[in-house]
C-alpha cells in the first residue's frame, strides 16, 4: 500500500472491520467470520462459495482485493528450498524464500519495496526504498507461498527486503493479523523480526506484548567498523542501540539475537571478536543478571556492486569459538539454497535488470 493511500486493502481487515463494513451495508455481520478465514486461506472474494453476489460487491466497494502472483519461482534441488519473486498490484515487486526444517516450513518475507536503511553490504538497498508494504502485502507472501505449495507454513521471519521498523504501523498489524486464531493462526512465539537498528522502534514494539523473538543486525563490535557498513549507526550509535535491546529484555522477557555477517578484512578478525564480546557483556550483562546473548554469525552474501567477499571457513570458526569462549553463545548459519542465490534482494535486482539471478 503506498504511503499516501487512505483505503486499506482486504487482507489487511481484521473481522471486526470486515463486520463493521458489512452491517454499514445492511449485510448481516456474521458473514466477517466466512470471508476472513477464507481470505487467510488464499481465496479471493469470487473463489468464495458460501458469499453472495450482493456480499462481494460490498467488499470491492469498501476495499480493493490485491492479490500477489507469482513472477518468477526458483526451487533449490539442494536442499528444497524455496525462492519466489511475487508482482504486487501496482507492477512493483518483492521476494519470499521458503526454507525446510525438520520442525516445519520457514517463510522469510519482505516488508518494504526496496529499503532506505544503506546497508553496504546488503543488495535489497541498491535501488533505495521505493515504498511500504501494506500489512495485507506482508501477509499475502505468507498466504500465496502456502497455497502454491500446498503445506503449511509454521514460521515466519522478517528479513527479507526493506527494514520493518520503518514500515513500523503496517509490520505490527501484520503480525496480529497472521497470529489471529480465525486466520492462519502463526503464535508470535513462531515469528522474528529483525532490524538494522532503529532504537526508539524497538522500545515502542517491547509496549506491543507481542512475543515475537528479536533479532538486531549488529555486524560489528564498534561504532567506527559499523558506521563504515551501516549509515544507521549515525542515529543509533551502539551504545544507545544496546542499551535499548536492555529495556526490551527487561520488559519483554524474550531473547534478544544478534545477526552478525563476516567480511573478509572488514570485521572477521580474532581482534574484533574480542570486542564484539566486551561490548555485548558490558552492555547486556551485571553482577547480578545475566541475560542471554546468542550471536548468528552469517558468511556475507556475494553482491557484486559491494566488492566484499566472504571469511573463509578457518576466520569464520574462529571467530566463533573466540565469542564462546568469552560467554557469548555463537552459531554458523547454514546457507541455504546456495544453488538459487537465495539471499533476498538479488532476484529482484535481478528482474529489474532483466538479468540471470543464477550469475
Amino acid at each position: 500500500m503506498p504511503s499516501d493511500a487512505t483505503t486499506p486493502d482486504l487482507l489487511s481487515l481484521f473481522p471486526e472491520e470486515l463486520e463493521a463494513i458489512l452491517q454499514k451495508a445492511g449485510e448481516p455481520k456474521y458473514r466477517a467470520g466466512q470471508i476472513f478465514p477464507q481470505l487467510h486461506r488464499g481465496l479471493s472474494p469470487e473463489e468464495m462459495t458460501n458469499i453472495g453476489k450482493a456480499t462481494r460487491n460490498v467488499l470491492a466497494a469498501a476495499a480493493p482485493y490485491h492479490p500477489l502472483s507469482v513472477i518468477r519461482k526458483l526451487v533449490s534441488a539442494l536442499d528444497g528450498t524455496v525462492k519466489y519473486l511475487f508482482a504486487l498490484y501496482d507492477g512493483e515487486c518483492v521476494e519470499s524464500v521458503v526454507m525446510r526444517y525438520e520442525h516445519g516450513l520457514t517463510i522469510c518475507i519482505s516488508s518494504q519495496v526496496g529499503c532506505r536503511m544503506g546497508c553496504r553490504f546488503c543488495a535489497s538497498t541498491l535501488g533505495g526504498k521505493v515504498r511500504d508494504l501494506s500489512a495485507g502485502e506482508l501477509l499475502g507472501q505468507v498466504v500465496t507461498a502456502q497455497r502454491d505449495l500446498g503445506e503449511r507454513i509454521s514460521n515466519i521471519v522478517l528479513m527479507g527486503i526493506g527494514e520493518p521498523l520503518d514500515n513500523y504501523d503496517q509490520v505490527v498489524r501484520f503480525i496480529r493479523l497472521v497470529s489471529h486464531p480465525d486466520g492462519l493462526n502463526i503464535g508470535c512465539r513462531h515469528i522474528s523480526l529483525s532490524t538494522c537498528g532503529l532504537a526508539d522502534r524497538i522500545d515502542r514494539l517491547a509496549k506491543e506484548g507481542l512475543p515475537i523473538t528479536l533479532s538486531i543486525s549488529l555486524h560489528a563490535p564498534d561504532d567506527t567498523i559499523r558506521d563504515s557498513l551501516m549509515p544507521v549507526n549515525r542515529r543509533f550509535p551502539i551504545h544507545t542501540l544496546l542499551e535499548s535491546c536492555n529495556r526490551y529484555f527487561h520488559e519483554t522477557g524474550r531473547r534478544i539475537s544478534f545477526e552478525y555477517t563476516l567480511i573478509a578484512g572488514q570485521n572477521d578478525t580474532e581482534e574484533v571478536a574480542l570486542k564484539l564480546a566486551d561490548v555485548l557483556n558490558r552492555h547486556l550483562r551485571s553482577e547480578t543478571e545475566t541475560m542471554p546473548i546468542h550471536v548468528n554469525l552469517i558468511p556475507v552474501n556475494t553482491v557484486k556492486e559491494s566488492g566484499f567477499a566472504r571469511s573463509g571457513n578457518a576466520e569464520i570458526q574462529r571467530f566463533a569459538r573466540t565469542l564462546e569462549a568469552h560467554g557469548i553463545r555463537a552459531t554458523v548459519r547454514r546457507t541455504l539454497g546456495a544453488d538459487i542465490n537465495a539471499s533476498c534482494g538479488q532476484l529482484r535486482r535481478a528482474h529489474l535488470s532483466q538479468e540471470d539471478p543464477s550469475t
